[in-house]
């Protein structure tokens, strides 16, 4: 009796260590869940249904899109972060819920190095400072005029404290040597009304958000935070090149996980996004929203975000930004 008994055990054993990684090799099997922890009709959200079929397409499974705002995309990200590391349940993650929140929320429940998993990248895209017409510049040499001879601050606006955004603000002001009058929203379409309305004077945004309004004239562009120039506005200059040096600032979506995932479920999921952002379809509609693909292997990204969390938890305290 003993003996069979410790003969079931082992076999017991041994199927508790072959099933998870039988299951991986498997993988998928199921429907895929991505979490997009902001309401419909954003950014993210329309990132997300852009790649949805096309990566459904590649896995050979559905994938579903997850809908869970709350605390300015913390709330979903942490709910990833905590699920089960089967693969099943992913997220859509950006720049806010990556790099900055994590840097300036006091009590977020999820670290993005030691929770999450960087599985691919999906797109990029700048920030760009716009003017409203209301306001007496035309070009970045004006705009430094203008603040160093107002007599008064500046206004600038941003989606929110914490944002992208607001940590880009910072850094800029910081090496351009200039002070601005920050203005936070709650979004960005509340701050673009007020800025085409003239109640504040500039603005720093995503590219993506902007680029209609100006290409229509609404607003003015005075400079792009990416190292080269937008291929949207190959007429608007870079802060580099007027003067801030090395400066390149932009933000990033992309897919992860949580913490550990097995390997084989991971690649699958890497190579699946790789074939979904190669379809000429699936580029066409990002280039048309404003931003670019990025080409990148997965340790390639995940050595990204690491430099993109490290760079803004360091501007976050310099800055001493800190939301509750």
């Amino acid at each position: 009796m003993t003996k069979k008994f410790l003969t079931a055990g082992l076999l017991a054993a041994l199927l508790v260590g072959i099933v998870p990684g039988a299951a991986a090799q498997d993988f998928p099997n199921r429907p895929i869940r991505i979490v997009v922890p902001y309401p419909p009709g954003g950014n993210v959200d329309i990132t997300a249904r852009t790649v949805q079929a096309a990566l459904g397409d590649a896995l050979g499974q559905q994938v579903l899109v997850d809908n869970r705002p709350g605390a300015g995309g913390t709330t979903g990200s942490g709910q990833v972060a905590k699920s089960s590391p089967d693969g099943y349940t992913l997220l859509l993650g950006s720049s806010a819920t990556i790099s900055t929140a994590p840097a300036v929320y006091r009590n977020i429940t999820y670290d993005p190095l030691k929770d999450l998993t960087a599985i691919g990248p999906i797109q990029s895209t700048p920030l760009v400072i716009t003017a409203a017409l209301k306001t007496p510049v035309q070009n970045y040499a004006e705009f430094l005029t203008y603040v160093k001879t107002k007599g008064a601050p500046v206004s600038i606006a941003t989606p929110g404290a914490g944002t992208s955004n607001h940590l880009a603000l910072e850094l800029w002001m910081r090496q351009a040597g200039i002070s601005l009058l920050h203005v936070p929203y709650k979004g960005a379409g509340p701050a673009i009304t007020d800025l085409l309305g003239g109640q504040v004077e500039t603005m720093i945004d995503q590219l993506s958000a902007s680029i209609g309004h100006i290409r229509e004239g609404r607003m003015r562009a005075l400079a792009v935070t990416s190292r080269a120039r937008a291929p949207q506005l190959p007429a608007v200059p870079t802060l580099a090149e007027l003067g801030v040096k090395d400066f390149e600032v932009g933000t990033f979506t992309g897919i992860f996980g949580p913490s550990g995932m097995p390997a084989p479920a991971v690649t699958k999921l890497t190579a699946a996004l790789k074939k979904a952002l190669a379809m000429d379809a699936v580029r066409e509609k990002y280039r048309a929203m404003g931003v670019e693909v990025m080409d990148m292997s997965q340790p390639d990204f995940a050595a990204y975000v690491k430099t993109d969390v490290e760079k803004w938890r360091r501007v976050a305290r310099e800055a001493n930004i800190v939301v509750e």
